[in-house]
């Protein structure tokens, strides 16, 4: 068996609230460790992850809930259930041990499904939908959930491309209004040049580009990174990268 792999290294990282960082690179280049290990699911091999100045390991797991989400890339259903109630388990941080939902909860949840055009799905079972609609029930849960810091493993991949300016639409907006901070992996670089107000770049050898996604995305990096020559263009106020 292969011994195990240093994927990202020296990595600095401060996320504000008002920020949406869309992290980019290639398969297997650690997006997803990445973001499993920001969630506190996996403890680093090294340095300190801290969550409003408080080491992640410090924080009871009731509390973490209630600041920190994670939509991983695959969401597996093990039993029936109507897609509401799959999005009211985004609420269940909020709860007390014994409480159920209340009407605000299930107003939150009813607003998260407009949001994601689920309201039609509402009472459907999770487990007759599709892959991109499964996809949308889970953002979803984690809009019910609403913590003040959203990490997303690339949550538009499933999706058609209505859904996809839908879902990340939202998304900057839950950034510039209500101050959310948003990390995401992603791999359309124009949605992320579209989108992101910062980027982190992986590449190869775990080299590191991080910054205002503005200045940060750029041929030579994003060519580097993808190991693919990137030729950008400017359309309208903002860059299209296309494969050169």
């Amino acid at each position: 068996m292969a011994g195990p792999r240093t994927l990202i290294e020296s990595l600095d990282l401060t996320v504000q609230r008002g920020e949406l960082w869309c992290v980019l690179g290639p398969n297997g280049c650690g997006k997803t460790t990445l973001l499993h290990t920001l969630a506190g699911l996996r403890a680093p091999a090294a340095g300190a992850i801290t969550l409003k100045g408080k080491p992640l390991a410090d924080w009871p797991p009731g509390d973490m809930a209630r600041q920190r989400g994670l939509l991983p890339q695959a969401q597996h259903d093990a039993f029936s259930a109507s897609v509401t109630d799959v999005v009211l388990l985004g609420r269940h941080p909020h709860l007390g041990r014994w409480a159920w939902e209340s009407e605000h909860d299930r107003r939150v949840a009813h607003a998260a499904l407009q949001a994601m055009d689920l309201t039609a799905l509402a009472d459907h079972d999770v487990t007759t939908l599709s892959g991109g609609e499964r996809q949308r029930v889970g953002l979803a849960a984690l809009l019910a959930q609403d913590p003040p810091l959203l990490l997303l493993d690339e949550p538009v991949a499933h999706l058609d491309l209505h859904h996809q300016m839908t879902a990340l639409d939202h998304l900057r907006r839950l950034a510039r209004e209500r101050g959310r901070a948003v990390v995401m992996s992603i791999h359309d670089l124009n949605l992320a040049a579209r989108f992101a107000t910062h980027v982190l770049v992986i590449g190869p050898g775990k080299h590191l580009h991080q910054g205002p996604a503005e200045s940060t995305m750029n041929e030579v990096v994003l060519s580097a990174a993808f190991g693919h020559p990137v030729a950008a263009e400017r359309f309208g106020n903002r860059n299209v990268f296309v494969a050169d």
